[in-house]
């Protein structure tokens, strides 16, 4: 009987033993599946970007354009912060580095530093010369008297034709290296009639100021300044038909094919900014007197010598950009010839990003 009993006992246990047993495989079974899951889901979740974070990003890009000395209608752009307003739902924000003059801005361009450069005609042209892509993005208003041809206060020379075998100071392939040859061939004379002397206006400013050199064609702020501190007076400027060319906003062709709806509303901007400081000239050298460290009164003179307008590009700026390309290289100073119409866009890409009220004035 006892045997029995304890039999019975036996069996009982090894029953619940076998039912423990399934319990726990089956809760194994269960426990494994969730924390893998568990598992999964976390790695899931480090693995897929935050989307707030992706959408931060993608909109974070850079809208650089090169600072215009507080002079001209950009500048009105930078103070007012009107472009930072439009572009930042686009998802820009705005940058505006400075650079000596257009030569540097354009180099800037090519590396991958800067997006918008506002130069003369000469700069692109040098820089398509040694392989660089670029677009001509809009054209402005020539405003040759902004740039002058200053010689010291006290020299001897009372015209260009003085100038032969004097020392001229200008940055290579800028405006005033233009109008050199401009103001040279109107007197019969030519370049190498001339000492030239390649210098950043910062430096040309101080080699000027020492008497170091004869002549500096230049442009605004220096042209006042030097007149105003009796270091210099103006011999010629780019006026009376002087300069026969325009200004330019220029970029790389992969910044205009990937941004094309940004550089519409710059555009836009950019020719609201001119009517203003048109319209306004007394707010705006009360305006820009703070960044340039100028009193508004000279302000007022200076900005009297810019149109401040934008004017469509046409067959004839165009044909002009090309004839000044040949005039840069048959004085060997570009090593190939340039056919300017290549980083010129059609008249129909110039439509959808040119403002209306520009382009009204062909007709």
């Amino acid at each position: 009987m006892q045997s029995l009993k304890n039999n019975f006992e036996f069996w009982k246990r090894r029953k619940i033993t076998r039912r423990y047993a399934l319990f726990t495989l089956g809760y194994s079974l269960v426990l494994s599946t969730t924390l893998f899951s568990c598992s999964s889901a976390q790695n899931n979740t480090q693995q897929q970007p935050d989307s707030s974070k992706v959408v931060s990003n993608t909109t974070n890009k850079v809208f650089r354009i090169s600072r215009s000395k507080q002079l001209t209608a950009l500048a009105v752009l930078e103070q007012k912060h009107i472009l930072e307003k439009r572009l930042e739902p686009l998802g820009y924000k705005v940058e505006w580095p400075e650079f000596a003059a257009g030569p540097q801005a354009l180099e800037a361009l090519n590396a991958g530093g800067l997006d918008i450069a506002l130069t003369a005609e000469s700069p692109p042209i040098f820089s398509q010369a040694a392989g660089a892509s670029l677009v001509y993005l809009a054209a402005n208003s020539p405003d040759g008297k902004s740039i002058s041809l200053l010689v010291p206060t006290n020299s001897q020379i009372k015209r260009v034709s003085d100038l032969k075998g004097k020392k001229i100071a200008s940055q290579k392939a800028s405006i005033g290296h233009y109008l050199i040859v401009r103001a040279l061939e109107r007197e019969g004379l030519k370049l190498s009639d001339i000492q030239s002397v390649f210098l950043p206006p910062p430096d040309a400013n101080v080699a000027f100021s020492q008497g170091k050199v004869d002549a500096w064609f230049i442009w605004e702020p220096f042209v006042t300044r030097n007149v105003q501190q009796k270091v210099g007076r103006v011999l010629t400027d780019g006026g009376n038909g002087l300069r026969d060319s325009n200004n330019y906003y220029s970029t790389t062709r992969k910044f205009y094919q990937e941004n094309q709806e940004a550089i519409k509303v710059f555009l836009e901007e950019l020719q609201k900014a001119q009517n203003w400081a048109k319209n306004n000239p007394k707010e705006l050298a009360q305006l820009l007197a703070p960044a340039t460290q100028l009193d508004p009164a000279t302000l007022e003179v200076m900005h009297s010598k810019y149109d401040f307008t934008l004017v469509p590009i046409t067959d004839k700026i165009i044909d002009k950009q090309q004839g000044i390309a040949e005039k840069w290289y048959s004085l060997g100073l570009i090593p190939k010839k340039v056919n300017v119409r290549e980083d010129f866009l059609t008249p129909e890409q110039y439509a959808q990003i040119t403002p209306q009220e520009v382009l009204a004035k062909k007709q």
